[in-house]
């Protein structure tokens, strides 16, 4: 009996996911998401605006109403005497044909592990009144706003995103999203807040901010300072580019503040997953190749234009440049000449090795800059 009450239910449930398609609009708010995109990536910001408004605006009319469908389920005297188990409830409902709540409850599992319920209808209700949440379309709204130079309004709805980020249908987006919020803090010169976000960032980092983040850094700065560029470069290996910038702008930041041992722990990292992304890439297309110097890198690196230009975007001489002012600034000359020495001899680096021809002859540690 108990097996086709069960299976009774999933019927029901079919029966209500056709019943609730018939109850919606013809374009699904996950669509009007993606239209938002394309009509965003051609440059039509306003129709782009309406669609991810749409987005936000369908996905919550949706959820409502399928949370005011299980709330009038269990609202039934016959139900509120089931307690609160899913268990006893779901045979009711086949039992009694509630579509709509079937088709809520065949939702929510879809999106929510089954599990995390724990057998329970007011843990369904609550998940299901939180499924209205939708952070990628609060995030779309701010991008609309920002290109139309609303930073403002731009901020808030990425804060806004960032809040709900526990919906997200991808996690790793989150990250995304701080950088844009990182952005926005930087051209309004809020840096105090830029610092609290980009070290939010580096959380999720546990090279720099797991149990043994210490040991692991001192010995890094170690083999740096003492031994240098190309045995550094050796040991040492790190992939994890998403944090790379984070490190960057920190490491740019702490030292325009005068906090130069703070600058060159970060710098150093950023130094390193750039390097580990370069080599990787460079063995990737030359399966022999084995790192011995970073002259020797860089004659293989700029031979791939998808190099040359990850290294722009990277901010790859700049990055060195710091390095080996905070370096200097720290009381490491040795160290800090060996970066500039490269960056002199490198016709690549631009500005870069003008500058550090200017700390060659004459070195000096930048003035601080005062943030407001």
């Amino acid at each position: 009996m108990r097996k086709e009450r069960v299976l009774g239910f999933w019927v029901l449930v079919l029966c209500g996911v056709l019943g609730w398609a018939q109850r919606q609009t013809e374009r699904p708010y996950w669509f009007s998401l993606e239209r938002g995109k394309v009509l965003f990536r051609k440059g039509d910001y306003g129709n782009a605006l309406l669609a991810f408004e749409d987005a936000r605006r369908d996905r919550r009319t949706m959820y409502t109403r399928m949370e005011r469908d299980l709330i009038d389920l269990l609202s039934i005297h016959e139900v509120r005497l089931l307690g609160d188990s899913l268990e006893r409830i779901e045979p009711y409902i086949a039992e009694r044909y509630h579509v709509n709540a079937a088709a809520a409850l065949r939702e929510l599992y879809f999106r929510v592990p089954r599990s995390s319920l724990e057998g329970s209808a007011t843990k369904a209700l609550e998940a299901l009144g939180r499924l209205k949440y939708y952070p990628e379309a609060e995030y779309w709204i701010g991008e609309s706003y920002r290109v139309e130079g609303e930073l403002g309004v731009a901020l808030g709805q990425y804060q806004k995103a960032h809040e709900q980020r526990a919906f997200l249908e991808n996690p790793r987006f989150d990250i995304t999203i701080l950088y844009k919020i990182i952005d926005i803090l930087t051209i309004r010169q809020d840096y105090p807040e830029m610092e609290k976000r980009l070290l939010e960032i580096l959380e999720q980092d546990t090279l720099w901010s797991g149990e043994v983040s210490g040991t692991t850094k001192s010995a890094m700065t170690k083999v740096l300072e003492n031994d240098g560029i190309s045995r550094f470069l050796t040991i040492y290996r790190y992939n994890y580019t998403t944090v790379e910038r984070a490190h960057r702008l920190l490491g740019l930041y702490y030292y325009a503040s005068g906090r130069h041992n703070r600058a060159t722990e970060h710098l150093m990292f950023s130094f390193l997953i750039q390097n580990t992304i370069v080599i990787e890439e460079v063995i990737r297309n030359q399966y022999d190749f084995t790192f011995t110097t970073l002259e020797n890198l860089l004659s293989q690196a700029m031979k791939r234009p998808v190099l040359g230009d990850y290294m722009d975007d990277a901010e790859y001489f700049k990055t060195l440049y710091y390095l080996g002012a905070a370096l200097y600034a720290d009381g490491k000359v040795i160290p800090a000449r060996r970066f500039w020495i490269f960056l002199s001899g490198c016709a690549d680096a631009g500005e870069w090795r003008g500058r550090a021809n200017l700390q060659l002859r004459s070195p000096f540690v930048e003035q601080a800059v005062k943030m407001p």
